[in-house]
């Protein structure tokens, strides 16, 4: 069972809270902060019921806040439920702000807390198995170039990678932008025999065309107006290294043939020189434009496709990597933390209802710059849709459950479900089922009435005794 820690100076709620969750968990008690403290540290209870007032002041939040930090501190995922007085409504928002999971009103109702509980314990299993599967990946890192994924078509991914570094076979990695492609491009680098070598990306879609030889080839002085000195070009810069050509697709034509010919000869000549020089370079190249549309289109030379394309690694969209957004969130939640030293602890309901269902158009890219504002922006512990810079048409709405029921349905259900047990268990004698259920006959009569044992005017004939 699940350990559960209450803290509250009161003995009674302490007993009434042991008798009315002991069957589901394992309760640790404790009537004061020392106490308290000692315990969770002790026993790393993943959730905790605090009260506000305790002493030695009972009659102030002062110690229950002191308690709260200090559990936060040394177990910031801890779930805390506050117990508050109804005069305490302001203290327990503070708490929340503070990293509190819930706050509940005194006295507590059994039935209601325990649907608290549930919801409690529950997150607190996704969020450890998601910590799991982070430390999983970390692992993985060194092979991986640092890419955060676990889906089918990730581990496809990083398969590829493991089997194409150790050569020089030259690759083509396809993608919507933002999916990662030089990340993966730098993690071939990375496991490759090139690793101490340099790795020079080139947009090809960022540079002017009219400025695109030059910056690959680079130039001899005197070449063109303002060429008063001799450049090398980034092709050049590779040598040993990898080449990394991002948005190849929006290459010119004309500087393809120029391209083809280096990849087919590894040499080039500067612009405006004559002399051959030997570039020794392993090439990378990235896009996504539809290649073999663009070859039909006439816009990219098929020979040129067919020589940077030995190898395609595909990347997928973000919004088809399910449970990787998740992952990916909480990587950069506790990245951004200590980047901009916050202390926000965990994504709100709504935001995690975001997250999963948010088409991101930006991918990899859009979530990292949406959490990083979100850690930046939220004042609370918890970040939330607005946040993430989430507006209300962006919030999908679940459809309604049958299986979801009211909290006045579900305490019914707990009713009718203990009050047959007991006159089960008593055999029909309604005075010893109202004495074990501690509860007065006639009460016990009007339970039965509203939940349709017997319609009040059939008892004898309910087969109900009375003695």
């Amino acid at each position: 069972m699940e350990n559960l820690l209450i803290v509250d100076d009161n003995p009674d709620i302490r007993q009434q809270l042991k008798w009315g969750l002991g069957e589901q968990y394992e309760i640790l008690l404790a009537g004061d902060v020392p106490q308290g403290l000692a315990i969770f540290k002790k026993q790393q209870p993943r959730v905790v019921i605090l009260d506000l007032g305790l002493p030695p002041h009972e009659n102030s939040s002062v110690e229950g806040f002191r308690c709260l930090a200090e559990m936060l501190d040394h177990n910031p995922t801890a779930k805390i439920i506050m117990l508050t007085g109804n005069s305490e409504r302001e203290n327990a928002l503070q708490a929340i702000q503070m990293g509190a999971y819930d706050f509940y009103p005194k006295p507590p109702i059994l039935n209601e807390l325990k649907v608290i509980l549930g919801r409690a314990f529950h997150l607190a299993n996704i969020e450890e198995q998601n910590r799991a599967l982070q430390r999983s990946l970390e692992l993985k890192s060194t092979v991986a170039g640092g890419i955060i994924g676990q889906c089918a078509e990730m581990q496809t991914v990083y398969t590829t990678i493991k089997k194409v570094a150790s050569s020089d076979v030259p690759i083509m990695i396809t993608g919507e932008s933002g999916t990662g492609k030089e990340l993966v491009a730098r993690a071939i680098q990375e496991a490759s025999l090139r690793k101490s070598g340099p790795f020079i990306p080139i947009n090809c879609g960022a540079i002017p065309e009219n400025l695109l030889e030059s910056e690959f080839f680079g130039h001899e002085k005197g070449a063109f107006t303002g060429a008063h000195a001799t450049v090398q070009g980034k092709l050049q810069y590779a040598h040993k290294g990898t080449l990394f050509l991002d948005e190849i697709g929006e290459l010119p034509v004309n500087l393809q043939v120029k391209l083809l010919r280096f990849l087919q000869e590894g040499t080039i000549q500067r612009v405006g020189g004559r002399e051959d020089i030997q570039v020794d370079t392993r090439t990378i190249c990235a896009t996504n434009v539809d290649i073999l549309k663009a070859i039909n289109e006439g816009k990219f030379r098929e020979d040129l496709y067919y020589r940077i394309g030995v190898i395609t690694i595909d990347l997928p969209p973000l919004r088809e990597r399910g449970d990787d957004i998740l992952l990916l969130a909480h990587y950069y939640l506790r990245l951004f933390n200590d980047e901009h030293k916050k202390r926000v602890r965990r994504f709100g309901a709504a935001a995690l209802s975001f997250l999963k269902c948010y088409e991101w158009p930006g991918n990899v890219r859009e979530l990292r710059n949406r959490v990083q504002r979100a850690v930046i922006m939220s004042d609370s512990s918890a970040i939330e849709p607005a946040d993430l810079g989430c507006n209300n048409n962006q919030l999908q709405q679940p459809e309604p459950s049958k299986d979801i029921i009211s909290l006045k349905e579900a305490r019914d259900k707990a009713e009718r479900e203990v009050i047959s047990a007991a006159i089960e268990r008593q055999h029909g004698n309604i005075l010893k089922a109202a004495e074990e259920l501690e509860i007065s006959r006639p009460t016990l009569y009007d339970l039965m009435k509203k939940h349709n044992f017997i319609d009040g005017n059939r008892k004898a004939e309910a087969g109900l005794g009375e003695s």
